[in-house]
């Protein structure tokens, strides 16, 4: 994710992929690549898939539950329900009380936690080996027959309008983001944030909230991921005692609007409390998994990845036009956004700084990366995935997601192959498909209290 899958790591024999000379390309023999995982995969009658990685170097296990439903399954006016639901979840079930879920982890020396993004939401533990039967048996327990009355849900409703009056209402640059989506997307549900907006919360109801609960939080809508140290013939047991009487669902609706092909330049100014202007030039790029995907990837790590990215040396070193300045590439389980952020440093012109970021972006299409660079960024990815494979719990995150948003397992150990064979051309063909003026959205946000000059 995660992402985009953020710190993907792994110990390996020998010397690390980052440790390789940073000048010249390395071939594809001499690279160093992660262990493959030795999992084993089913799908229950009910239509849960489970997926089991032993990993006998603790003795600790961790269990996940991913729900394909995130903001992107909500419609208009029933924003934030995904995340709603990521509270509503542990406020009780047929056998176990209000909050009971995670006391009962932290009794046995275990975490718990969630969490929900565009296109999933995820609930796990991390608990001592030996009570896997118990978070097996606590999962089945709030999948089944998961407990929601209008007390629970209103107050879990102020909990989530609280949240975001925290960070995103009151917090300076908060609402970035959600500026951003609503402006670059017309129609797509990725035009909304996750967290939701404080109208749709208010106006949902109880009903709303159980119907949205019977549609997806269902098994033949789930992926269960077990890595740890235990034997995979006893878990297979254990899944089927508990999680295999769960009832399977109706089927799961994947009704979601397309967002229509951009033919124009989008160009925006909007005000904000803010303390200093922010400007934004954003591109839709392809969805995760796909062919244009991995060379996106590494174009963001050269323009907008960290202090010697391009953009940030451009902008804040070399012209001190900005005071911050990154990229994302947003690389998920639909066509989302890549997009380039300044924040103007005073006494400068935010439209001078925006098309200093456009000229930044431009170069990429006519200007080859070099080797030294194309290299370096893809050791930097290197570094991540190898770092980010060490937990049962960084395991767990890589399987499910291969499953969940890819829709193949496999790619959990076959992207390191597609990083790595990302070429120079690659990136000249991808920065010439998407960094087009037609696809482009401008966006200036100005602060209330003041009047800056040049913003477009």
């Amino acid at each position: 994710m995660i992402r985009r899958l953020v710190c993907r790591v792994l110990a390996v024999s020998g010397a690390l992929v980052l440790l390789l000379p940073l000048v010249g390309a390395v071939p594809a023999d001499q690279t160093v690549r992660p262990p493959k995982f030795d999992y084993t995969m089913t799908t229950l009658p009910n239509g849960l898939q489970v997926v089991y990685l032993e990993d006998h170097s603790t003795p600790i296990v961790h269990l996940s539950v991913w729900y394909h439903v995130g903001s992107k399954d909500e419609k208009n006016g029933r924003t934030g329900f995904a995340h709603l639901f990521e509270h509503l979840m542990f406020k009780g079930s047929k056998n176990v009380g209000p909050d009971e879920h995670p006391s009962r982890i932290t009794g046995i020396g275990g975490q718990s936690n969630a969490f929900t993004d565009e296109d999933a939401t995820v609930f796990w533990e991390t608990v001592p080996s030996q009570y896997l039967p118990q978070v097996l048996w606590l999962e089945a327990d709030r999948m089944a027959s998961l407990q929601i009355d209008a007390d629970k849900f209103k107050n879990e409703r102020e909990v989530v309008k609280e949240e975001r009056r925290m960070r995103f209402d009151n917090q300076p640059f908060g609402r970035l983001s959600e500026i951003l989506y609503d402006k670059a997307f017309t129609t797509h549900p990725y035009k909304h944030e996750t967290i939701g907006s404080m109208e749709d919360l208010q106006a949902a109801t109880t009903q709303d909230v159980i119907d949205f609960h019977d549609t997806y939080y269902v098994p033949n809508n789930a992926t269960v991921t077990i890595v740890g140290d235990f034997d995979t013939k006893d878990a297979q047991a254990m899944v089927q005692q508990y999680l295999a009487r769960v009832p399977k669902g109706k089927p799961v609706p994947r009704d979601i609007p397309k967002e229509p092909v951009q033919t124009a330049e989008r160009v925006f100014t909007v005000q904000e409390d803010w303390p200093l202007p922010a400007v934004i030039v954003a591109y839709h790029i392809a969805p995760d998994a796909t062919p244009d995907a991995y060379p996106m990837h590494v174009l963001d790590k050269i323009l907008g990845d960290g202090d010697s990215s391009r953009l940030y040396r451009s902008l804040v070193y070399e012209k001190r036009m900005a005071l911050a300045a990154f990229a994302e590439a947003k690389i998920i389980e639909q066509p989302n956004l890549f997009f380039a952020v300044a924040i103007v440093q005073p006494g400068n012109k935010p439209a001078d700084v925006q098309r200093e970021l456009i000229t930044q972006i431009e170069k990429m299409k006519t200007e080859p990366v070099t080797e030294v660079e194309l290299n370096r960024a893809k050791r930097q990815w290197a570094r991540d995935y190898i770092l980010g494979r060490e937990t049962v719990q960084q395991k767990a995150l890589h399987l499910a997601h291969a499953i969940v948003i890819h829709n193949d397992i496999k790619s959990a150990d076959g992207e390191f192959d597609l990083f790595q064979n990302v070429t120079v051309a690659d990136l000249l063909r991808v920065a010439q498909t998407y960094f087009t003026p037609a696809n482009r959205t401008l966006l200036t946000i100005m602060p209330k209290a003041a009047r800056v000059g040049g913003a477009r």
